[in-house]
């Protein structure tokens, strides 16, 4: 997870920031492996997933980008014209409100958007959608993670702060552990709900389809079901034919 992480960080800076799609598709699907208890082939893995889902992560990657670089110059600007201003800016006030809303709303999206990417055939407005939802759903985990990653920014920020030494573990952590940490925090919180509200209803109505990419994801199967995986189905796994 170090050497991964660090591969993840790699590919986040020089590509600017878009590349990261690529880089958190891959991760979730390493990080969702071990979290359902399943063998993973490491960096393979974190590049056969890139490999098979690289036009949909590049696309997020690059509106996530665009979108939080929008909603930071919103509430820079905001931000900056309330502190220098003696006045009572209503108006300013109201759009920093809404740009941290949105800010927030964002966040909680990406915690599924990855997951979504990897694990069905949707396309990207239908992912947008539904962890629009689950981010509302499962407020109270968006906000567990929110404040746990907030929590370690911080502090590395402090470590970073000391003197040139910390500075340089502070880098090492960000770059090599904190990627791994905050993906499998984001899987044990929202692979739960995703379960619940999608993935569990789904089969409820189509018993004994998909049974060997439910069990690639650690998912119980009736003894009632056929065992039988029929061609066509709704949730397709789009790389655990390689697990």
């Amino acid at each position: 997870m170090f050497g991964i992480g660090f591969v993840y960080s790699l590919i986040s800076v020089a590509t600017l920031g878009i590349g990261n799609g690529l880089a958190k598709a891959g991760m979730t699907h390493v990080v969702r492996s071990m979290g359902r208890q399943k063998h993973s082939f490491g960096f393979s893995d974190f590049f056969d997933t890139i490999k098979k889902n690289w036009k949909q992560s590049l696309i997020l990657g690059f509106l996530n980008v665009v979108l939080m670089a929008l909603l930071a110059l919103d509430i820079w600007y905001f931000w900056g014209y309330i502190s220098n201003t003696n006045e009572l800016a209503v108006t300013q006030i109201l759009g920093l409100g809404i740009s941290l809303g949105l800010l927030i709303i964002v966040t909680f999206i990406k915690y599924y958007i990855w997951t979504m990417t990897i694990t069905f055939s949707l396309t990207i407005k239908q992912m947008v959608k539904n962890a629009f939802h689950f981010s509302f759903l499962n407020i109270g985990r968006n906000l567990l993670i929110a404040v746990v990653m907030g929590l370690i920014y911080v502090a590395l920020y402090c470590l970073a702060a000391i003197n040139g030494g910390f500075f340089v573990v502070a880098a090492i952590l960000l770059a090599c552990v904190v990627p791994g940490f905050k993906m499998s925090l984001v899987q044990a919180n929202v692979f739960p709900s995703i379960k619940k509200y999608i993935i569990d209803p789904y089969y409820a109505e189509h018993k004994g389809e998909d049974i060997e990419k439910r069990r690639a994801l650690g998912l119980e199967i009736g003894e009632d079901e056929v065992f039988e995986e029929q061609e066509e189905s709704l949730f397709t796994d789009t790389v655990s034919n390689n697990d």
